[in-house]
């Protein structure tokens, strides 16, 4: 058995609850990963185990850089590498083993070689199916509902589940055809045989030949393709295998357990940055269950100037991914493992019908909660009101179980919102009736008003700013987004931060941001966030640790948050919190006191107030985007697709006269200061003004 890698990681195993280090092995010509206790065992063929890689599918995820995982004979494997690096490296020879025994196979018994047309039209026929099967669940719904009978019911029950398994099964094979047609057609148009790559071995450069097997001696890099060598069937064992069932792989993605890949590191192994989490496992379905009820009321008068409604309270928002034909084709066809998602167009019928923009203004969806961080006279009730707002903006932005994407914004795209605070219940006095400047001149000087601006196009940086007249407070920030296809799910980083300022204190909370994930993307897409996050004040020296954790491989919970908030030159935390970001978080204060800390299921979402579409500047995203989300609304998706490329193209054709005149794109709103998008005119330079 010739190997075209070789070398030492760590594996996940149930029996002992955490990573083992262990001697793997890359069969290239086998299509087959071994491994061994030791690099000693492996020089006497003692295998412990193997996974074959025909038909398998590779994971990753962008919150850690050594883990990935290997899907494949309905098992799900996890491995761990020493560092980003390593793992590239083995990622980089297992995807060259799999398209040549995934995609390569038919040609060694038949002599034929697939075209792109040939995917295309498998495609077709996988989707058609896909399709039928989807209506034929509906049917069976129907018929549940209708039937009387108990026997009758469960016979159409036994046959829905049998339909849904199938479901499966063609979603998972038509990922793998999509996995192939984009590698032998990639984006870029060009393919590397991975053969061309030299032998690698972790620990030293040379090729090493095992006494096991009896396959071909090993890959030649002048061969132009990997299809060319002949394959040995009788090396490769039916199905992957390990000396102990239960220990290798993930039987089991809801596996109740308190250790986890995502809290252990093998001690005996070489060091490796501590996992995530993994991809689905067998393309499982998550438990969609979780959705945000707001206590407000939506919906606008002819008397009312403004409106609160809310384009996702309409009905069709939630509907799975499966509603929509072509889905997977239309998803998976231009992206690879690991490829940055900026200049991928995704099909629109998975837009979420409002700009990312207005997005980011849900940040604001408890103004009480942002305002009311002046009201506190100390600076350490300060910091914690900083925290419980920070900790309170994300679970707004989520109308349902599925996600969806927001418009990416055009360059210059602006939107203007604000609040009305419900506190105040007395009358503003006449000359406090409403500001005459500000970000949002027709709001009152009660509301918090909130603008934004797409500032830059590539890359893509948004600019937003809030603030309070009557409570001195304003908020800047600026996010740079980019985005990762990790195999079963889509990562986005956000990189930038924001900053608080309490004008009369003059205090400023500089603050990041979490990333987010797509995940479940071949069934019914839900958001995660992770990464860890800070909240810092250099005057007062306050400052909080908050990490977003992700769903570990097995078990736990999802949209997990700790948190710690500590006084100046404390490492102790005189504060810490746990719990759901949308849901209930617990503090637990350094007294030895237990307290809800926040409870968003119980806390009613305030409506933010935009103006009516005939009153927007034809550059603000409701009515930017008036057409797109009109043709959403009516399920018309060929015309809300036509809308959307009139309005990238208008840009292209913006851009491009542009460069033809040598001219530079002037913001509207912001401007660059260093690392950081700032706004204009805000509170604290017009009340600076105003004083002299």
């Amino acid at each position: 058995m010739a190997s075209i890698m070789e070398g030492p990681l760590s594996k996940w195993t149930n029996v002992m609850k955490g990573w083992q280090y262990r001697w793997f092995v890359l069969d290239y010509n086998a299509g087959l990963l071994s491994y061994y206790t030791s690099k000693d065992k492996m020089m006497r063929g003692s295998r412990r185990g193997c996974v074959r890689l025909r038909g398998a599918v590779i994971g990753i995820d962008d919150e850690d850089d050594s883990t990935f995982t290997i899907t494949v004979d309905q098992k799900t494997f996890h491995f761990q590498a020493r560092d980003a690096d390593e793992r590239e490296k083995w990622i980089h020879a297992l995807e060259g083993t799999i398209l040549r025994h995934t995609l390569q196979l038919r040609e060694a018994e038949t002599g034929f070689v697939p075209s792109v047309q040939d995917f295309d039209k498998k495609l077709a026929e996988a989707d058609a199916y896909l399709q039928i099967l989807i209506d034929q669940l509906k049917l069976f719904d129907e018929k549940i509902k209708d039937c009387k009978e108990d026997e009758s019911r469960r016979k159409i029950e036994n046959l829905k589940e049998t339909t849904c398994s199938m479901v499966e099964s063609i979603k998972h094979c038509i990922v793998l055809l999509q996995i192939a047609k984009s590698t032998i057609n990639p984006v870029d148009g060009i393919f590397q045989p991975p053969l061309d790559t030299p032998v690698v071995n972790t620990t030293m450069p040379t090729q090493t030949t095992l006494p096991t097997g009896s396959g071909p001696s090993g890959p030649s890099s002048g061969v132009a393709s990997p299809a060319h060598i002949p394959l040995p069937s009788h090396s490769v064992p039916d199905f992957s295998y390990s000396s102990s069932e239960d220990e290798f792989y993930d039987a089991d993605e809801f596996y109740q357990s308190s250790t986890s890949p995502k809290h252990c590191i093998d001690p005996s192994g070489p060091p490796a940055a501590s996992p995530l989490t993994n991809e689905e496992t067998a393309l499982k379905r998550p438990d969609t269950a979780e959705s945000l009820n707001s206590s407000m009321s939506n919906g606008t008068t002819d008397a009312d100037p403004f409106d609160s409604h809310d384009d996702r309270d309409d009905d069709g928002e939630g509907e799975s991914v499966e509603e929509h034909k072509s889905v997977i084709m239309h998803l998976l066809s231009q992206v690879r493992l690991g490829m940055d998602l900026t200049k991928v167009v995704l099909p629109t019928f998975i837009l979420e019908r409002r700009s990312l923009l207005e997005m980011y203004a849900d940040f604001f969806a408890h103004p009480d909660l942002f305002v009311s961080i002046t009201d506190h006279p100390e600076p350490r009730e300060r910091m914690v009101q900083v925290v419980k707002w920070y900790l309170s903006a994300f679970h707004a932005g989520r109308k349902g179980s599925v996600a969806k994407k927001p418009y990416n914004p055009i360059l210059g795209e602006v939107f203007y919102c604000h609040w009305d605070l419900p506190s105040e219940t007395e009358e503003p006095s006449p000359h406090m009736e409403t500001v005459s400047e500000g970000p949002v001149p027709w709001s009152s000087t009660n509301s918090v008003c909130f603008v934004a601006e797409q500032v830059s196009h590539h890359p893509p940086i948004s600019a937003f700013y809030a603030e309070c007249l009557r409570r001195r407070i304003q908020f800047n920030a600026h996010i740079w987004t980019k985005s990762k296809f990790l195999g079963m799910s889509i990562g986005v980083h956000n990189i930038g931060q924001g900053c608080v300022s309490c004008l009369d204190y003059d205090e400023h909370y500089i603050l990041t941001f979490p990333n987010g994930y797509g995940r479940s993307i071949l069934t019914v897409p839900w958001v995660e966030l992770g990464g860890e996050c800070n909240i810092s004040c250099s005057k007062s020296g306050y400052s909080a640790n908050i990490v977003f954790h992700t769903k570990p491989f097995y078990g736990g919970k999802k949209h997990r948050i700790t948190a710690e908030i500590f006084a100046p030159n404390d490492k102790r935390s005189f504060c810490s919190i746990e719990g759901e970001w949308n849901g209930v978080m617990y503090a637990k204060w350094a007294t030895g006191e237990n307290t809800v800390f926040i409870d968003t299921k119980r806390m009613g979402i305030i409506k933010k107030k935009v103006r009516k579409l005939e009153d927007q500047l034809d550059y603000e995203s409701r009515r930017l985007w008036r057409d797109v989300t009109l043709n959403l609304k009516l399920k018309d998706i060929d015309a809300a697709t036509e809308a959307k490329h009139r309005l990238e193209e208008k840009q292209r054709a913006e851009a491009r006269e542009r460069k033809e005149n040598e001219q530079q794109w002037e913001t509207r709103l912001f401007h660059e200061d260093g690392e950081c998008w700032v706004y204009d005119e805000p509170l604290l330079k017009r009340l600076g003004a105003q004083r002299h």
